[in-house]
């Protein structure tokens, strides 16, 4: 049988009115074939029902289907090397290629049932889809240093408008804060909004998985109705899922053409994203103009970017907030303070006043120590530091820390002591100054807290050094000759 190449070549020659004749001396064919050819030029071919060779895997087949019916998430290969194991010399190398091809046939003929895919229909403002993706895998650095981060993302299923923000943690503040961002950035609400499970939005501890009560709050300041798929089924939140890749591979190939995936700040970071985000929406701007025309307006007044909570300051000095604790003055202990909880730092407020800030720590059990919140009852009380449950937090530099374990080395009875007298320098001259001080004892190999005050006497009399300084008294003539002004006499 003559393949399409052939045949083709046979028609354009005939179209050149070439005779029968020299038409089977150019190819080489008989005049039948030819004549069958050029009279049909389109034969179909002969369904066959037979295999050209003989299947290397028949003896064992019946084996292999076993195998599959009580797996039939069984790979090829995994059933190659099993009977390559079991059947030494007996199966080629060469041979899993046919295997593969074998089980592909078997599966799709009499195989199990795949899970169906139901393709669905999006509306303009109808709905409109949250998420939260991990970026660990691109790698970006903020001056040098991993920056571990996560991007809240917000897509329109029926035009895909999307916009991300940068967040450490799938908390409800991140949620509350992305949200408004991209609802801002977009200009209109939509009718509903879906989420898988998040725990910032699903009490996933209740039967039928009920909203949290804050959640329904953000909900109803939008004006939105609040969707979330099934438990165990992701993929009902398809849209923004396939979004999450897609972005993700349009980010990593915009890293590369930038040449550098460190940035100078998250400032910067964010920027180089919400120009690509823009670039991106521009391509569906028929689409956004669709969906943008039916969303509702936004409201007059938006929530704030934080949660407020009430905590009591404990006898310790510290408040507990989202399951960690941070440190406090200890002129607060009793008193109730407020708390602002953003998605990246928490401020302490006392009659409506901000008196404290710090960074907020992701997780549980975690704590936040500030020494010099508590360097004067320590000063009182040295003997609690030697068990004090969050002592590790109390050595603000690997330095202190060295500082600390070569006291305990050279005189184990006065170190505790010492350390607190050190830290309680560093309250009062600075951290920096005391750490300066410490490297140059380690280095020396002779740590105390005589030789810190000694070194910070030092410093404090060089820079107190006052020196005379001569004040010449300025010459009025100079400002005459510039302005073309007569001396008054």
């Amino acid at each position: 049988m003559l393949g399409r190449k052939e045949i083709n070549r046979i028609i354009i020659m005939k179209h050149g009115y070439r005779s029968l004749k020299t038409l089977v001396l150019k190819t080489g064919h008989s005049k039948n074939t030819i004549n069958k050819y050029l009279s049909n030029p389109s034969p179909e071919r002969a369904d066959r029902d037979w295999s050209t060779r003989q299947n290397p895997f028949e003896e064992v087949w019946g084996e292999i289907k076993e195998m599959l019916d009580i797996n039939p998430g069984l790979e090829a290969k995994t059933i190659f090397e099993h009977l390559q194991q079991k059947y030494s010399d007996k199966f080629t190398q060469g041979q899993l290629r046919t295997l593969q091809r074998h089980v592909k046939i078997y599966k799709a003929q009499e195989g199990p049932s795949k899970e169906v895919m139901f393709e669905q229909e999006h509306f303009p403002g109808n709905l409109c889809a949250s998420d939260f993706t991990h970026m660990k895998a691109l790698s970006i650095t903020i001056r040098g240093q991993p920056f571990d981060h996560l991007l809240y993302h917000f897509v329109l299923t029926y035009s895909n408008w999307e916009w991300v923000y940068i967040c450490h943690g799938e908390t409800f503040e991140a949620l509350r804060s992305g949200l408004k961002k991209s609802l801002l950035q977009l200009g209109g609400v939509p009718k509903e909004h879906l989420s898988d499970n998040l725990t910032a939005a699903v009490q996933n501890l209740t039967p039928k998985g009920e909203f949290k009560v804050r959640y329904k709050e953000l909900m109803n300041a939008f004006g939105m109705t609040a969707r979330t798929t099934q438990p165990s089924s992701p993929n009902e939140n398809g849209d923004v899922e396939q979004r999450n890749y897609r972005f993700k591979k349009a980010v990593s190939q915009a890293l590369m053409l930038r040449g550098s995936r460190d940035f100078d700040s998250v400032e910067e970071y964010e920027k180089f994203l919400h120009k690509l985000l823009t670039k991106l929406n521009s391509s569906r701007a028929k689409l956004v103009e669709e969906e943008i025309a039916c969303l509702k307006a936004l409201p007059e007044r938006l929530l704030a970017d934080y949660t407020l909570r009430q905590v009591k300051v404990t006898k310790f000095s510290t408040v507990r907030i989202n399951k960690c604790c941070y440190s406090v003055p200890s002129r607060l202990i009793g008193e109730t303070v407020e708390a602002k909880v953003y998605e990246d730092k928490i401020e302490i407020m006392y009659g409506q006043k901000k008196i404290l800030q710090f960074s907020r720590m992701r997780g549980n059990c975690k704590f936040s120590i500030d020494y010099r919140h508590i360097i004067e009852s320590l000063r009182r009380k040295p003997g609690a530091f030697g068990h004090y449950r969050y002592q590790e937090g109390l050595f603000p530099s690997s330095i202190f820390r060295m500082a600390y374990d070569a006291l305990k080395s050279s005189n184990p009875k006065s170190a505790d002591k010492q350390y607190i007298e050190i830290l309680y320098q560093a309250a009062m001259n600075g951290e920096e100054s005391v750490e300066r001080c410490l490297r140059k004892l380690l280095g020396i190999g002779e740590i105390s807290l005589e030789g810190v005050q000694k070194m910070l006497g030092l410093g404090f009399n060089q820079s107190s050094k006052i020196e005379d300084i001569t004040i010449l008294a300025p010459d009025l003539k100079a400002y005459d000759d510039a302005f073309g002004l007569e001396a008054n006499i």
